[in-house]
C-alpha cells in the first residue's frame, strides 16, 4: 500500500503559510513505514525543532483503478477516516528553498497517524464532513471537507492519472488552517463530526 498526500487543499492554510494557490493538486508520497503504529506515541525526530501537526480527512481506496473518470470515483472508496500528516517544518523549508523534494520533512518513520475508519455511509454527503483537532484538551484546528480546492472525487480522477491506486491505499485529503509545533507531552486528539476518531501521545 502507499500514502498518496495532497498539499495546499485549503485556502486558509495556504494563507497561513504564506503559499502560492496551486492550480493543480499538490501530490507527495509517504511509504507505509511513515505510519505510525497504533497505540503508539510520536517521538518528535531530532532532526527537527519544529514539527507541526497537520489534521486530515483519509480515504482508503477499495478498488484497483486508473484514470478513474470523476463521476465514477465514488466507487472506489467505501470508507472515510482522519489522521495527521507531521511535517518537520524546518527541514521542509530548508528543502524547498533549495529546491529539493520535501521527503524527508514529511515521511520519515512515524509521520502519519492513520485513525479509525468508518463507513462513507456514516455521512450524508462527504463534501460536508466536519473534523478537527484538539492539542491538550484545546481545539486548535477545524475543517469542513466543502471547504476544499479539490473535493474527494476530484482527487482520485487526478491522482489516477499519474498513479494506479490499489486495495489499501490511503488519500491523505489536506489540511486546514490552525497548524502549529508540538511539543513532549501533548497531546492531540482528532474528530470527525464531534466524535472521537483517535488520540495520540507526542513524546
Amino acid at each position: 500500500m502507499k500514502i498518496i498526500c495532497v498539499g495546499r487543499n485549503y485556502g486558509a492554510h495556504i494563507a497561513e503559510l504564506d503559499n502560492e494557490r496551486p492550480e493543480h493538486p499538490i501530490l507527495f508520497l509517504k511509504p507505509d513505514t511513515a505510519i505510525l503504529l497504533k497505540k503508539q506515541p510520536f517521538f518528535i525526530p531530532d532532526f527537527s525543532d519544529d514539527v507541526h501537526h497537520e489534521v486530515e480527512i483519509l480515504v482508503k481506496i477499495t478498488k484497483i483503478g486508473k484514470h478513474i473518470d470523476r463521476k465514477f470515483a465514488h466507487k472506489y472508496y467505501d470508507e472515510i477516516g482522519l489522521g495527521i500528516d507531521f511535517t518537520a517544518r524546518d527541514l521542509q523549508a530548508s528543502l524547498k528553498e533549495k529546491g529539493l523534494p520535501w521527503e524527508k520533512a514529511k515521511a520519515f518513520d512515524g509521520a502519519a497517524v492513520v485513525g479509525n475508519f468508518v463507513s462513507k455511509k456514516t455521512f450524508q454527503d462527504v463534501n460536508d464532513i466536519n473534523f478537527s483537532l484538539k492539542k491538550n484538551g484545546e481545539e486548535v484546528q477545524k475543517g469542513n471537507t466543502g471547504l476544499m480546492l479539490w473535493k474527494i472525487d476530484a482527487l482520485i480522477e487526478y491522482i489516477s492519472k499519474y498513479f494506479t491506486i490499489k486495495i489499501g491505499d490511503i488519500i491523505f485529503t489536506g489540511t486546514p488552517s490552525g497548524v502549529s509545533k508540538v511539543n513532549p507531552n501533548d497531546t492531540l486528539t482528532g474528530y470527525i463530526e464531534g466524535k472521537e476518531n483517535f488520540s495520540i501521545k507526542v513524546k
